[in-house]
């Protein structure tokens, strides 16, 4: 799987970077395919085109905003107005929002004419440092997430922080955490000074959110299909993907997926506690955190067995084996830790 052309700011924007390679022969008979959901069609379509000539002649393809809408039957929907449209295999779909949309529109692409490229405009923070990159594509099936997807790299990823500026609270902190799951594995030093930042209240720099989105470009390049050092990227998320299942189908105002795998990192950071060497300081960093800036639920016992069926539901599980990446210490993540069901739901209940 060939890498995804990364653009970060620097002395041009990120759009205008993109719009002088669009421009280039290599893009030259290229037609142009933008999805977006209701919120970025709102926010931060008019600004793209407006800075990327390259793109105004573009067709536009629009889907609701939200994780219940990561479907089969929503992909089945555009695979069906991409052919009546017309879509040739030299086509280009740009996806233009956040995580959902990467996801989506990078899995329409990878099985429409057997793979038609993509380009992702990430413009939440958490894609730019972790959903946009990579080159997993996936849908969800009912509330269990990921089950169907490719590997399918985008052409390009362009980040331009411009677009966090439309962002509302709640959406750049859950980004916050995803940053935060890449830097605890990838990047001790630069992790420290994360946690300084948040706890003091403070901005985090534009050199963070690059630091982040390369440590995980470097790392899905070592590794593009998953089979080893990437699944270092799984921390906080076999627990974190559970927790954001059953919220989606419980609450009435769901956890974000950076809300859920802050809780996955809280739980998973217990775990390594007690199964790795982990100690109970870094632990409770963790927790104190994610606490100052979410609620943290409690489950009651009568929830687990529900929980814990989300997981067995996930690919990281191995015929009756549930793993976990957990920690021995910042930046020395331990992947395919084997965890038993009592040591789940033990750090589970042990979240608050």
């Amino acid at each position: 799987m060939k890498p995804s052309k990364i653009i970060f700011p620097s002395r041009q924007s990120s759009l205008s970077q993109l719009n002088r390679i669009l421009k280039g022969k290599k893009y030259s008979d290229a037609r142009y395919y933008i999805l977006t959901d209701e919120n970025t069609s709102q926010h931060c379509l008019a600004l793209l085109i407006s800075k990327v000539e390259a793109l105004q002649e573009s067709e536009f393809l629009e889907i609701e905003s939200g994780e219940s809408n990561k479907t089969i039957d929503i992909a089945s929907q555009l695979w069906q107005a991409l052919l009546e449209m017309d879509v040739d295999s030299n086509s280009i779909i740009v996806n233009l929002g956040g995580g959902m949309v990467s996801d989506m529109g990078g899995f329409v692409a990878a099985a429409y004419h057997r793979g038609i490229r993509y380009i992702n405009i990430p413009t939440t923070l958490l894609a730019m440092t972790d959903a946009a990159i990579g080159g997993k594509t996936a849908v969800n099936i009912g509330e269990v997430k990921n089950q169907i997807g490719f590997f399918h790299s985008a052409e390009i990823v362009c980040i331009e922080p411009d677009f966090l500026t439309t962002l509302p609270d709640r959406e750049y902190t859950a980004g916050i955490f995803e940053m935060m799951k890449t830097l605890m594995v990838g990047d001790p030093e630069l992790y420290n000074l994360f946690c300084t930042k948040l706890l003091n209240g403070e901005a985090l720099p534009m050199d963070m959110v690059k630091a982040a989105a390369q440590i995980k470009a470097a790392v899905v390049k070592a590794d593009p299909y998953d089979k080893g050092i990437r699944k270092m990227l799984n921390w906080g998320h076999t627990l974190g993907h559970a927790i954001e299942s059953y919220s989606l189908s419980h609450d009435q105002q769901p956890l974000l997926h950076g809300e859920a795998i802050a809780l996955g990192m809280i739980g998973e950071a217990y775990l390594s506690t007690k199964k790795l060497n982990l100690d109970n300081e870094e632990y409770n960093r963790i927790k104190n955190i994610v606490s100052k800036i979410i609620n943290v639920p409690q489950y009651a016992l009568g929830t687990l067995p529900e929980l814990i069926n989300y997981i067995k539901a996930d690919k990281k599980k191995s015929g009756n084996t549930i793993y976990c990446t957990l920690l021995n210490q910042i930046g020395e993540p331990t992947i395919d830790v084997a965890v038993s069901e009592n040591e789940i739901c033990d750090a589970l209940m042990n979240l608050r």
